[in-house]
């Protein structure tokens, strides 16, 4: 059997589930696309949420390094001194 027989005998069962899940259903069509829509958005938001929280972190950990960076290639003590500060701020934040 070829793998593209395969695949089209799977997609025909999914839809003739989904087909039949849809016409049993115990709730109104109405109804079961609203909660289809609400958890589709639910998800999304969730995932933007960690996306957002995941490169706002990642931004806090390249500043952090950049200062750290910064602080050690400096000649100046009190340079170095506000570069180490900087960045351990932004490896609180980072947190």
């Amino acid at each position: 059997m070829k793998s593209g027989k395969i695949l089209l005998g799977l997609l025909s069962g999914a839809a003739a589930g989904a087909t039949l899940g849809l016409l049993f259903a115990p709730k109104k069509g109405a109804d079961t696309r609203k909660a289809i829509t609400d958890s589709g958005q639910s998800a999304l938001n969730d995932t933007k949420s960690k996306y957002n929280e995941f490169t706002d972190s990642l931004s806090h950990k390249v500043d952090a390094l950049k200062n750290k960076t910064k602080a050690n290639l400096t000649n100046s003590k009190s340079k170095e001194k506000v570069n180490e500060a900087k960045a351990e701020i932004h490896e609180m934040q980072s947190k």
